[in-house]
């Protein structure tokens, strides 16, 4: 097999493991690098010893982006990326949830790279073992502590995509439409607002917390003069759609024919939860 048929596979366990599509790009450039220097018929099996690479990797780069986040101007959101095709989204849909990334943030590398593998990707405790140079109890131990801390601060919602999608679009209805009334009865009591402006967007550096609050907050970028300020300006053609976006419906708002705002939901029991808000430019290339 040549290095693009495995390709695919790397990106995701290097995405999952960073909630960065350019630092999984680089990884995985990183291992192309370390694969095509090595003799001919050096390795038995490719797929395992690019997973092992790309894993390592990755884990190092997550330690080394790590301190660079704890500066990043207001909350730091994981990258957006596309996922257009049906059946590619049904398989990943679970694990590239926004939701599910940003509790992955709150994992050692070590415990985010074995949860990204075993439950992603399924592999075995003997075989993460050895990706990772370790001994099957210690695996099962970082398995266990990365599913029990997952299941703990995941968002506990079991939401068809139809019902999201039809919650989705009565969002962009109010919102739009300046209905304040019908926008907070959207909202449960306790819903919160995390944006993700990186600095070069207006998107509140802290996070927003209560109907009233994060209502009157999307009401007031919902209008013309309001969007124009929260993308500082940019836009001098503005379109919204709904998208599939990390494996369900978002709402895209695109200045000049580009992504330039992404605002994604986390429902349960009929009300949103949670709103997603990633503005900073650079999250936007891969949508």
């Amino acid at each position: 097999m040549t290095f693009s048929e495995h390709r695919k596979v790397l990106l995701g366990v290097a995405y999952r493991v960073l909630g960065s599509v350019t630092d999984a790009e680089d990884v995985v450039q990183e291992a192309w690098l370390r694969w095509s220097q090595l003799p001919e018929g050096h390795v038995d099996d490719e797929r395992a010893y690019l997973v092992r690479v790309t894993t390592n990797l990755a884990i190092d780069r997550l330690r080394h982006v790590q301190t660079r986040r704890e500066a990043y101007v207001g909350p730091w959101l994981p990258e957006l990326v596309s996922t257009t095709d049906v059946a590619e989204e049904a398989e990943l849909a679970d694990t590239v949830e926004l939701a599910l990334l940003v509790v992955l943030e709150t994992l050692s590398p070590l415990e985010r790279a074995v949860f990204v593998l075993r439950e992603a990707f399924g592999y075995s405790h003997a075989e993460i073992g050895a990706v990772l140079g370790r001994d099957e109890a210690a695996v099962r131990q970082l398995a266990k502590r990365a599913r029990d801390h997952v299941r703990e601060r995941r968002p506990r919602y079991d939401v068809d995509r139809g019902e999201r999608r039809a919650i989705t679009e009565r969002f962009v209805s109010a919102a739009a439409g300046g209905d304040l009334d019908g926008l907070t009865a959207l909202l449960a009591r306790d819903v919160t607002l995390v944006g993700d402006g990186g600095g070069k967007a207006k998107a509140p550096r802290n996070i927003l917390a209560g109907a009233a609050n994060v209502a009157r907050f999307l009401i007031g970028i919902a209008s013309e003069r309001g969007v124009s300020r929260f993308l500082d300006g940019a836009a001098a053609e503005l379109t919204i759609e709904i998208a599939s976006v990390n494996g369900g419906p978002a709402v895209v708002v695109q200045a000049d024919g580009r992504a330039a705002a992404v605002f994604s939901l986390v429902v349960a029991d009929g009300l949103i939860q949670t709103v997603y808000v990633v503005a900073n430019p650079e999250k936007m290339s891969h949508l």
